[in-house]
């Protein structure tokens, strides 16, 4: 190879990618229109080639050093800047995405909290009239604990909390995905699970009004109950607009209405993840405490409740 050739010949990508780093550096990757952010990608992959040939022939230590660092610069810019992107992204979705897709779909998270509240309230009414419907709702070691102890089972969790606050995350996850994927049975699985959580939790209300346990039970709930439930709401109204493509497409292709709705459903998944995880930290590590006070709890469980709702609420400016 012609060593000085190649250089003539090279150098003015070198220069031109020098110059487009600098104009971001100063300024930010927005100063540069899309043509210019496209044709520097491709600067630094040729920059790139041109270090690694340089180091093959030995082109000397100064050249080496200067496309190294040119070759440095352009990884930067490139591949942390995207990563800038990716972060600011994901803040904007925060900030205002997951409220927007909350308000687009708010009639079937409305219709998937009413599954679940029907439950419950059919599991309560039940549980109060007959001990036997209870009991085919209710696991029996729970039943007699509270009934023959007169005690509630959060304690289990005091010693162990990073270990409960895990288990806690995963299996609300799991039942969340599990509420999501059964929208492919066209939200009828989806539909079960809303209500057989609302038969549990209704149930268990009902046993603990029994034994004048309410008090404590539902001060343990409400803390991480206020986005917890919300979180399983959403996911099902996710469930609910996956079934929705699949039995009604309307005037789109089956596989096009798909798309769309599974698209909004995704978008719910991924903020009812994120509050998932801090109710689960909430379960695991304030909601048991008996170092805090029950008034306190539900105190805390209400303000949560009510950022949410401000917060699902929000516009954008």
């Amino acid at each position: 190879m012609n060593i000085n050739r190649w250089i003539r010949r090279q150098e003015k990508n070198w220069k031109y990618l020098d110059i487009l780093l600098g104009k971001i550096e100063k300024k930010g990757l927005k100063s540069l229109p899309t043509d210019q952010i496209r044709e520097m990608a491709s600067l630094y992959r040729s920059v790139s080639a041109d270090f690694a040939r340089a180091k093959t022939h030995q082109v000397g230590n100064i050249l080496e050093q200067d496309l190294q660092r040119l070759t440095a610069r352009g990884y930067t810019q490139i591949y942390q800047g995207n990563r800038k992107q990716e972060w600011l992204a994901v803040w904007n979705f925060c900030r205002w995405g997951f409220p927007a897709v909350v308000q687009e779909t708010w009639a079937y998270i409305g219709v998937a909290t009413l599954f679940f509240l029907v439950g419950g309230l059919v599991a309560w009414w039940y549980s109060w009239q007959d001990p036997v419907f209870m009991s085919l709702i209710v696991p029996e070691s729970l039943i007699s604990q509270v009934r023959d102890r007169q005690e509630l089972w959060m304690g289990s969790i005091i010693g162990v909390e990073p270990l409960a606050s895990t288990n806690i995350m995963i299996n609300n996850l799991r039942v969340s995905f599990a509420v999501v994927v059964g929208g492919i049975s066209g939200g009828i699985y989806t539909i079960y699970l809303l209500v057989f959580n609302g038969l549990l939790i209704g149930a268990i209300g009902a046993l603990v009004g029994q034994h004048n346990l309410a008090f404590p039970f539902w001060a343990f709930v409400f803390p991480h109950g206020a986005l917890e439930l919300p979180a399983i709401f959403f996911a099902g109204g996710a469930g609910l607009l996956i079934g929705r493509g699949i039995l009604f497409p309307g005037k789109y292709r089956r596989v096009d209405a798909l798309k769309f709705y599974a698209f909004q459903a995704i978008k719910l998944i991924f903020g009812a993840v994120g509050l998932l995880i801090i109710a689960g930290i909430l379960e695991g590590f304030f909601s048991p405490n008996p170092l805090v006070p029950n008034i306190f709890k539900y105190i805390v469980g209400i303000i949560l409740l009510m950022l949410l709702s401000i917060y699902c609420n929000r516009k954008k400016t």
